[in-house]
């Protein structure tokens, strides 16, 4: 009892939730090995590898097994999560790696399986004998009676958090981490902070759509500003309002809002369609009344 509390102690415990998504990791990688191996027979007839999915499976799964579990104990999933298997049938206190055996069938359990499973209604679909008849529905009922154990394992695995799968089980391998994991420690004044600014930027993201920021500034501009000596007559928007005040260009059908400004009619007029407190970026006023200017502006005046 002794030495195997003494075992227990020097294993780094791994939580339920990084075992699962070493697995979910594992199953993301085969997946994106089998589109990359797919995608170099884009070129050929349709169904070329339909017949030889299973086997062309099996063999990358093979190079990955040969690449990750037996040369460095460890997946890839669980790689990148810092975890790698034990020895967990070791009596001694410091970390076991994997026997050969336990790799060896660590394959046969995971790669063949999968195989035989995909390849059992091929293998026997088309055999009429009674004998192969039986083989097949033993191995649909070891098969069904597999996945139940998988169940109960995984009920037990979210009580204990010891096995993910049953291959692990039956194995005898454990998920442990590669260096101890150290404890990181927080400060309040830390967290004060971060839950102060996150708080102030949700405020600001919903504050600030509801400010008219352009409006506000032309407002603050009028006010530092103060526009003076500009009259309101006609003679005076032809001689100093030659442009457009919100596209610089030379005015097309000018219009005025009832400023010392010119505008396009087009761009006043849409501008003010997206916002009825629509101002004059020039002065800031407001749009009293749109209308037309009278004063004809020659194109001739831009060369004088």
């Amino acid at each position: 009892m002794a030495s195997s509390i003494g075992n227990e102690k020097s294993v780094n415990p791994v939580l339920r939730i990084s075992q699962l998504d070493a697995l979910e990791l594992n199953k993301a990688l085969e997946q994106l090995v089998w589109s990359q191996f797919t995608s170099c027979f884009h070129g050929f007839k349709p169904g070329v590898l339909a017949h030889f999915e299973p086997e062309v499976k099996a063999f990358l799964c093979l190079i990955l097994w040969k690449f990750t579990v037996y040369s460095k104990n460890a997946t890839v999933g669980q790689a990148i999560l810092n975890i790698q298997y034990k020895n967990n049938l070791s009596q001694t206190e410091k970390y076991q790696p994997l026997s050969k055996h336990q790799k060896l069938w660590y394959l046969i359990f995971t790669v063949g399986g999968r195989w035989l499973e995909e390849r059992c209604y091929d293998l026997f679909s088309n055999r009429q004998q009674q004998s192969f008849c039986k083989i097949k529905s033993y191995i649909s009922f070891i098969s069904g009676l597999l996945k139940l154990c998988g169940l109960l394992n995984f009920l037990i695995f979210l009580r204990k958090g010891t096995f993910a799968t049953l291959t692990e089980r039956i194995l005898g391998i454990r998920s442990v981490f590669c260096k101890p994991q150290s404890v990181r420690q927080v400060g309040f004044e830390y967290m004060n902070r971060e839950l102060l600014w996150h708080g102030f930027a949700e405020f600001l993201i919903y504050l600030l759509p509801l400010i008219n920021v352009q409006k506000l500034k032309l407002k603050i501009s009028s006010w530092c500003l103060p526009i003076a000596g500009l009259s309101n007559s006609e003679n005076t928007l032809a001689a100093h309002c030659r442009e457009c005040s919100l596209c610089g260009e030379w005015p097309t059908m000018p219009h005025t809002i009832g400023c010392p400004h010119v505008f396009c009619y087009y761009c006043i007029k849409s501008n003010f369609l997206f916002d009825m407190c629509f101002t004059c970026p020039k002065c800031g006023s407001e749009v009293h009344s749109l209308q037309p200017l009278k004063y004809k502006i020659e194109m001739t005046e831009l060369h004088v």
